[in-house]
């Protein structure tokens, strides 16, 4: 079983679960060594203060904050015992509907279990999220910061997800965009239909696990590869390729139908068609020419 990060209790209105906080995502990407060019000898990171260069132990470094041109020394125990409820709640302050928070402000997921004597309240609250299919919002303090966060119930677990604050999260208003809506671009109604259409033939049920990362696997096979050519402490300059650049003037109708064509329909969008009900027979006039009747 994973570590434990951290253990409170989530504290919503007079019930109190004790849990603790796990990791839910982990790092899976190539770890690159800093290397010396000339000796290809390793290059670590060294703590040094800043005007001397003088290298500085791990033991003997303190935290501070600044303050009027002065520093002010804290230990871990006295930023703990500023606010013992804060450094060991997840406080609950209300609830909201999922999809009015933007996406912009989720940022890391922990899992939640509760430990001995809060699996009944764990249970409570995670049956009662997802039957409200509303998320928690709360405050809470990890890593000697305090964070909102939201609750996440998932048939199996709570799940904490760290949120950037409102101050933390820019606009686009000064990015340069195309207006609203359909005229700031002239984009036709067709185009419109067919990359409608487009979206729908390859929509499909969100399988993460299908997806790799090629990036890392082109990496190691170029490491592979320079390796068994006994090349493994060698520089060699590669010529990169770059992409073409593309004109501002396509034909974008020309393009969504190059795209359409060959795409088997999903078989989200498959289904879908074959719900929709069939379009109603036209009635044919009589041999005499007489009108249908409406």
């Amino acid at each position: 079983m994973a570590r434990t990060m951290w253990k409170g209790a989530i504290s919503f209105g007079l019930l109190h679960a004790p849990v603790g906080l796990y990791p839910a995502s982990k790092q899976d990407e190539i770890d690159f060594d800093w290397l010396h060019r000339k000796s290809l000898k390793p290059v670590g990171y060294k703590r040094v203060v800043k005007d001397t260069g003088e290298e500085v132990g791990k033991d003997d470094i303190v935290k501070a904050v600044k303050y009027e041109d002065q520093y002010v020394v804290l230990s871990d125990e006295e930023i703990k015992a500023a606010n013992v409820k804060s450094t060991h709640t997840i406080d609950i302050v209300g609830f909201t509907e999922a999809e009015d928070v933007n996406f912009l402000f989720f940022e890391t997921p922990y899992y939640l279990a509760p430990t001995k004597g809060g699996e009944k309240v764990y249970a409570l609250l995670r049956e009662a999220l997802l039957k409200t299919k509303k998320i928690g919002v709360a405050l809470v303090v990890l890593h000697n910061k305090q964070h909102l966060a939201a609750l996440i119930a998932t048939p199996q677990a709570i799940v904490l997800n760290t949120l950037r604050w409102a101050t933390e999260v820019r606009g686009a208003d000064d990015l340069d965009l195309p207006e609203e809506g359909l005229k700031g671009v002239a984009i036709k109604p067709k185009e419109l239909q067919m990359a409608t259409q487009l979206i729908e033939s390859m929509t499909e049920e969100w399988q993460p696990e299908q997806f790799k990362d090629t990036f890392r696997d082109d990496i190691m096979k170029m490491v592979k590869e320079k390796f068994d050519a006994g090349m493994a402490t060698e520089i060699t300059e590669v010529k990169i390729e770059e992409p073409e650049e593309t004109s501002n003037v396509v034909d974008l109708t020309e393009l969504l139908r190059k795209s359409l064509q060959g795409r088997a329909p999903s078989p989200k969008a498959a289904a879908k068609k074959e719900k929709a009900p069939p379009p109603p027979a036209r009635k044919r006039a009589n041999a005499r020419g007489s009108k249908s009747v409406h």
